[in-house]
């Protein structure tokens, strides 16, 4: 039996003083914790790339939008897939195999000279995307049990700060490298890492619960009864709410400074820089933050902060205080998509996470395209308070759902 299961009577080593166990739970925790980085660097390190890809594949505005739609509905499309081989061979080993395909893919825009070429490779880099996504987060679920601490958030902050830095780089080397050179780097960077950090969840089975019985498998086998699956959808529309918000202010939150504020292009720039820096560090304190308040209160509490500051960020008046509103909404939503996606998988395993992941990323992809339809309707002020009721909204799911509970492990 997995020297992991026995969380609760593992004896400390006499040679260091130090529980085995939980040197083990803290070698996972650093593995998991690493490719959640890798996932953010790698997908930044592509978009920093867009413009230049566009100019290569001679693609118009209107044709690169669609090939783009490749990586999100490759995304989409494999998220359920993934649960289920999640299921079957365990959470750990298709978190390595999909960062092996990720890292392969990323290479492939480079290599394309025409917008469908481009759009088929993005279907299959969206799907090695998706794909690692429900499967670390399947992971982290098992490793939060394990813990007994809610470190979701610590997670979903090294994919932040992860994303900082392959932005960051990518911008340097983005007037000195090829598109070629850039992302077959960036490929090589993500092999190099899996390789590294890979093995230590192939050697370690996911973590039982504490209290989970001898023969509970840490893989989720369950299938979800109908009580689960309701409250998972429940969370997937909280996960959906927040990835709205990000989806808008990735796309609209610059044009919003600068043609309705009359920003400079340098300060319109830094108003999402500025909201994915609050919205990283937001999660560095998340755990800290869930131990204090709870889930239901940080959901609550998160949900009412966000819309707070999307009213102030969309109807102030000022620059200055827009860019105000946007770091506190970042603030606000920070834990609420970890904390869903965590909630899901208690209740339902990689199922729950997988689910509830497909309704946050669907919530990305409608994000954009519903600002810019209410835009046209009303203005793009109006629109962007849609970003404050979405977050209202998920307050209050998050309240409606404090009662939810996951099933005993049979």
């Amino acid at each position: 039996m997995p020297l992991l299961n026995k969380l609760s009577s593992a004896a400390p080593s006499r040679a260091t003083g130090e529980d085995p166990a939980a040197r083990s739970l803290s070698r996972l925790r650093t593995a998991v914790t690493l490719f959640f980085a890798l996932d953010g660097f790698l997908f930044a390190g592509w978009v920093v790339r867009i413009p230049a890809i566009k100019q290569q594949t001679g693609s118009s505005a209107s044709d690169l939008g669609l090939a783009l739609l490749g990586v999100s509905a490759g995304a989409v499309a494999t998220m359920t897939l993934t649960g289920r081989l999640c299921r079957r061979f365990g959470s750990h080993a298709v978190t390595v195999g999909a960062a092996v395909l990720l890292s392969l893919s990323i290479a492939l825009p480079a290599l394309t000279h025409s917008t469908l070429a481009l759009g088929l490779v993005l279907l299959v880099f969206g799907t090695a995307y998706g794909a690692i996504n429900v499967a670390m987060n399947s992971a982290a679920v098992d490793l939060v049990a394990a813990l007994r601490r809610p470190v979701m958030p610590a997670f979903h902050a090294a994919f932040s700060l992860g994303g900082m830095v392959g932005a960051g780089l990518g911008g340097l080397v983005a007037s000195g490298l090829s598109p070629a050179a850039h992302l077959l780097g960036l490929s090589a960077a993500g092999l190099l890492l899996t390789a590294a950090a890979g093995p230590v969840l192939l050697r370690h089975p996911s973590p039982a619960p504490p209290s989970a019985p001898r023969s509970a498998p840490a893989t989720g086998r369950r299938r979800m009864d109908p009580r689960s699956r309701r409250l998972v959808t429940l969370f997937g529309v909280i996960a959906l709410c927040t990835a709205y918000g990000e989806g808008a202010l990735a796309d609209w939150g610059a044009l919003h400074l600068t043609q309705d504020l009359g920003a400079h292009p340098g300060v319109a720039a830094a108003g999402y820089a500025l909201f994915a820096l609050t919205m990283t560090a937001g999660r560095l304190s998340g755990t800290a933050m869930l131990e204090r308040l709870g889930q239901t209160r940080t959901l609550v509490a998160g949900g009412a902060t966000a819309a707070a500051g999307m009213l102030l960020g969309s109807l102030a008046p000022t620059v200055w205080a827009a860019l105000l509103g946007f770091a506190v909404t970042g603030l606000g939503l920070a834990n609420i998509f970890p904390v869903a996606v965590d909630r899901a998988g208690a209740l339902a395993g990689p199922a729950g996470v997988a689910a509830a992941s497909t309704l946050g990323y669907g919530g990305m992809l409608l994000g954009p395209p519903a600002i810019g339809f209410l835009a046209d309707w009303l203005s793009l002020p109006a629109a962007l308070t849609s970003v404050a009721l979405l977050s209202a909204a998920a307050a209050a799911l998050g309240l409606r759902a404090r009662n939810a509970t996951a099933p005993a492990r049979p």
